[in-house]
Parts: C-alpha cells; structure tokens; sequence
C-alpha cells in the first residue's frame, strides 16, 4: 500500500508491476463539455471565516479508491481509521461532523475529469486526492487555490511543514505557492551490482561525481562477457519511464529543468547535453539498444539486471521495493540485499544542477487538496491537517515501509529498509518534480522520441532540432520555447 493518492503514477508494490505511462488530457479537452478549461470564473472566491463556528459540520472526501477495488488498501484506511477517529476528535471539541467517502476506482484519467468537472461546476468533494502533476493545470484553471485563499493565514503555521522537506512540498505546490499537503513520495537512484564491479575492478561504495565517471565505470564492466554495463531508459516504448528514469534526472543534472520562467526547453545546450551523453553510451556500446527498443524492453532490464546481467541502472525505488524484493518481486533477487549497491544520480560535473547541486533526482507522488468552494473551509483543512499528520500516515502504512512526505514518519517506518532510508533522508532534500501543466505529457513524448532518435543512430543535432520542432508546436509557439 501507498502513501499517496491513487492517482500518483508511480506504481504501487501489490501487485508488481513497472512504472506505467500516465497519458494525461489538457483540462481543456477534459471539460470541453462543460466550457473552456481555463475559465477562471469557474470557481467562487474563497471565504477561509465562511461557517467557521459551526457546530454541525458535513465533509466529504474523495480519492480514486475504492473497497475490494483499486487501491482498496486506501479506501479501508479512509472508512476504518480516518473517518470514526476524525469524527470522535472533532467531537471531544464539541463539534459534530459528519464524514462521508465517495469511492472511485476508474482509470485516473476518467478520475481527473470527474474532479475537473465537478470543481468547474462549484461541487465535489471537500477534500480531494490528486496527483501532483495536475496541481499546476488545475490551478491555472482556476479549479484550486493556494491553502491560504482557501482557510487562511493559520495555514502557515501548521506542524507538518516542518517535517516535509521543501523540495517535496513542491510536489503539492504551484509558483511557489502551497495548494495541499503531499501523501507521500519516491525517488530515483542509480543502482549497481556489487559482484560486477567487484570483478571490474570498481568499488563497493561507487559513487560517481559526473556522467563521465558513469562512462567510465560502463567502460569496465564491458569487459565482463555477457554483462550490459549501463541501462538508463530511452525510446518510445517505455513512454514517461524514459522521461523520468532517463531524461529528467540527467536534464537537471545541467542546471536546467524541463519548464522554467514561463518556458520550456528547446534545442538548449542542456537538451543537447543530455543527448549527447545518451550518444555516447550507445556510441560506446555502452548500452544495450535492443532494451529500449523493444515492446517489453524495460521489464527485460528488469529480469537482465536480477540475473546479474546489467551492470548500473537508474530507476526509482520502486524497482527495490517491488522489481528485485527477494520475497515478493516481479524478478525477486535473493542475493539483493547483499549484492545491490546505490549511489545518488550526479549533475554532469560536480555543481551543474540545479540550484548548484552536485547530485540530482527526480520524484513523484500526490497530495491531498482543499476544495475552494467548501462551505465548511476551516473543518475542511483541519481534515486535511488530519490526513498529513504523522498518526494517520502510520495507520494507513500498516506496518509497511514506505517513503512518505513526512521525514518523523519515515525515521521510523524505514529504519529497517537502508536503501529507503538513503532516499528519504539523502536524495529528497536534492530532488525536482515534473511541472503540473497540461502540455506536459506532449513535451515528455517529445523528450522520449529524441532519445529514440539517438538510439536509432542520427545525430544530436538531428535528434534536438526535430524535438525543438516538436515541442514548439505542442506548446504554441516558439516564444514560449527556451533556445539557448
């Protein structure tokens, strides 16, 4: 079970499964039923006083979950521990709610435009999960507020903050503004097979400062027979695994993210910087083309790298967790715990990413938000303080351990598990996330298709110019596409 919205693509570990590739519509075909996406008169104008003395309070929540369904695990957490515990707190206050869950368990994008729907038409749920890639769309729409707007300047003040590192609650954010509280979150690493690199000579506690080192360590491994010495994730049939296991750690790594200052990026010295190194891991052999060609190349990564057979791969600690678990894996590897190192993913050079970083990652996860036209906004957000508190993200993992937005939480549940611990308390702190905009996923298949491009054999110049293109159309112009 996660401790995430369900609508988070980062697949959860029951069953296995690899990360899968979220095709999410603009808002604009979403609700085109209902009227431009973008209407910012679709929601009222948030009252944080509105009722705030009530004493007879009905809330709603809603999440894509539901009972002996999809993310059933969530929807049980809601009905069994969320519901009769907030409700018998808010009594002790002499304040009678009444919480009701509306269970969903469709495919997420039906999910976003039933919510999308229902905020554009001042209804729904008080209290939503949603997935942090849509913050940003649905905030340009008007449908969410900043958590201020909504319940107020004591909103600031919440404990939580403190224990949810900046970077992650960005993941909740939009313009440096808060809009929920994250659930939960991953993040991404570069694992190594320690008996390979014994026998390449390489170290046990790898950690490379620079792509060049990444090349360097490949360039030993290759000498092993049988051993593909670096997978990093390319192509179009991995869809948004490529962006995220691939071309976002890397991007960031020289400075620059995906969207910045009201642009994306183009045919950039960045863009170019990481094609070329892709270029030479191909160039070089390095690399194992037929994986990132193939219908079910990366699952054959997977199976490759649980068998001894890949040197170094970057993925998130879903692959841990769930790939190579020797108890209960896709590819379970019984030697994992001994033979499986990890090491953060360096910027190009020691201090070229961004925010002058020397290591870099990439996250994902969810959130929970407030509905800007809840009648009730103060019980509103102190139910939303009560899903981000630390008793309830403990009663939701049940034991289990998994990375959640709250560092006390994880102190404890990850004590156990190093690898989760590295990324909680190591890799957050320098970790991006993908921008919340709806022509997102058209510049992620662009990135996908110009990493294709270099593993098909043309040129970097070839494959940045037709990815510039391409970018430039699905944005709306040039003007709104960064060159330099």
């Amino acid at each position: 079970m996660e401790v995430r919205p369900a609508t988070h693509e980062t697949p959860r570990p029951a069953p296995a499964r690899p990360l899968r590739r979220t095709v999410i519509v603009g808002l604009a075909a979403s609700v085109a039923m209902v009227g431009a996406a973008c209407d910012r008169g679709s929601s009222t104008s948030a009252n944080p006083t509105q009722n705030a003395d009530a004493k007879d309070v009905t809330l709603t929540i809603t999440s894509n979950s539901i009972a002996g369904g999809k993310n059933a695990e969530e929807a049980d957490w809601y009905a069994k521990y969320v519901i009769p515990t907030f409700t018998q707190q808010q009594k002790a206050k002499g304040v009678t709610v009444k919480v009701t869950f509306q269970p969903s368990g469709v495919d997420d994008e039906q999910y976003k435009t039933k919510v999308a729907l229902d905020l554009k038409s001042r209804a729904g749920a008080d209290v939503m999960a949603l997935d942090g890639i849509w913050v940003g769309e649905f905030a340009q729409a008007g449908y969410l507020k900043p958590l201020t707007d909504v319940a107020g300047a004591g909103v600031s003040s919440w404990e939580g903050w403190s224990q949810i590192p900046k970077a992650v609650q960005a993941n909740a954010s939009f313009e440096d503004k808060a809009y929920g509280i994250p659930a939960g979150t991953d993040g991404r690493v570069l694992y190594f097979n320690k008996k390979l690199f014994a026998q390449a000579g390489l170290p046990a506690d790898w950690q490379p400062k620079s792509w060049q080192e990444i090349v360097d360590a490949g360039t030993k491994l290759k000498s092993i027979q049988g051993v593909e010495p670096v997978q990093i994730n390319a192509g179009t049939a991995m869809g948004e695994a490529t962006t995220m296991q691939g071309v976002l750690p890397l991007l960031v790594g020289t400075g620059s993210e995906i969207y910045a200052d009201n642009k994306w990026q183009g045919d950039t010295k960045a863009v170019r910087d990481v094609l070329t190194f892709y270029k030479q891991l191909v160039d070089q052999g390095l690399t194992n083309k037929n994986y990132q060609q193939a219908a079910k190349g990366r699952d054959q990564s997977f199976a490759a790298f649980a068998a001894g057979k890949v040197g170094i791969l970057l993925e998130g600690d879903y692959f841990w967790r769930s790939v190579i678990n020797p108890d209960q894996g896709a590819n379970p590897m019984a030697s994992r715990d001994a033979d499986v190192g990890w090491a953060f993913i360096p910027a190009r050079e020691p201090g070229a990413g961004v925010g002058g970083t020397d290591f870099v990652s990439m996250s994902g996860g969810g959130g929970y938000f407030l509905n800007p036209n809840t009648k009730y906004p103060q019980q509103a957000w102190e139910l939303l303080q009560f899903l981000g508190s630390a008793h309830a993200i403990n009663a939701l993992l049940a034991g289990s351990a998994r990375i959640t937005a709250r560092q006390d939480v994880n102190e404890k549940v990850l004590a156990k598990d190093p690898l989760l611990t590295f990324i909680s308390q190591k890799v957050l702190p320098v970790t991006h996330y993908r921008p919340g905009l709806a022509v997102y996923p058209q510049v992620s298949q662009a990135l996908q298709q110009a990493t294709a491009d270099i593993v098909s054999g043309k040129s970097v110049d070839e494959a940045a110019k037709a990815y510039s293109a391409a970018v430039v159309k699905a944005v709306g112009g040039a003007d709104k596409v960064a060159t330099s």
